[in-house]
């Protein structure tokens, strides 16, 4: 058996909140995502894992979450790489935007057009395959290596970057993987065979706050 890969997506942002488009903008943690990152912590501190490594974007929001955790889990010096690679998806101009506000000037479809299809990117953005394209070779290359060699690692990052990882590890198609939400502060913990494939998931929390 190969190692341990836990992906957790970042607690409620400020902008979360607020409805607003955030993409590589970098607003804080609300009190409600500090508490959702530590209740992700005592999940995985109760299922008893040890990490030996983290990787986190290069954005204050999936750091702050994954301090929390390590604070949680009691291992606050754990070796960490920050990466933009793991950034959530870039929506350029649609960025800072309330989700109403766009809707007005563009109209609802197309906004959900951009919001929603797997290859249409926002203007000066990124669509969800735009964003595959940098969050895979960077699984591939840095974070799958670890994971094979026996190790468990953390991974703290955004609704996008990680759904292009979980389209992948769960063999989603295009179409079922815009469906997919992931719950903010909520672990998914990936057990991985030795030729990459998915041995077995879990989930330690509640995925129906997922939005």
């Amino acid at each position: 058996m190969s190692g341990t890969l836990v992906l957790v997506r970042h607690g409620q942002s400020e902008w979360n909140l607020k409805n607003l488009f955030t993409g590589w903008k970098d607003p804080g943690l609300t009190d409600l995502g500090v508490q959702e990152a530590s209740e992700g912590g005592k999940a995985l501190k109760a299922y008893g894992i040890d990490f030996d490594i983290a990787y986190t974007s290069a954005l204050s929001r999936a750091q702050k979450t994954l301090d929390i955790i390590l604070e949680e889990i009691g291992q606050r010096d754990l070796e960490t790489i920050r990466d933009e690679a793991l950034n959530e998806r870039d929506y350029g101009d649609l960025s800072g935007l309330n989700k109403d506000d766009a809707r007005e000037k563009w109209g609802e479809e197309q906004v959900h057009i951009w919001r929603r299809s797997y290859d249409v990117p926002p203007p000066g953005g990124e669509s969800l395959k735009d964003t595959g394209a940098r969050v895979w070779p960077y699984y591939v290359m840095e974070i799958l290596p670890r994971v094979l060699r026996g190790e468990k690692v953390l991974v703290a990052a955004h609704g996008n970057s990680l759904r292009a990882l979980v389209m992948i590890l769960d063999r989603l198609s295009r179409e079922s993987v815009l469906k997919l939400n992931l719950a903010t502060g909520v672990p998914m913990v990936y057990k991985l065979n030795a030729d990459s494939t998915v041995a077995s998931k879990e989930v330690l929390g509640d995925m129906s706050k997922a939005h």
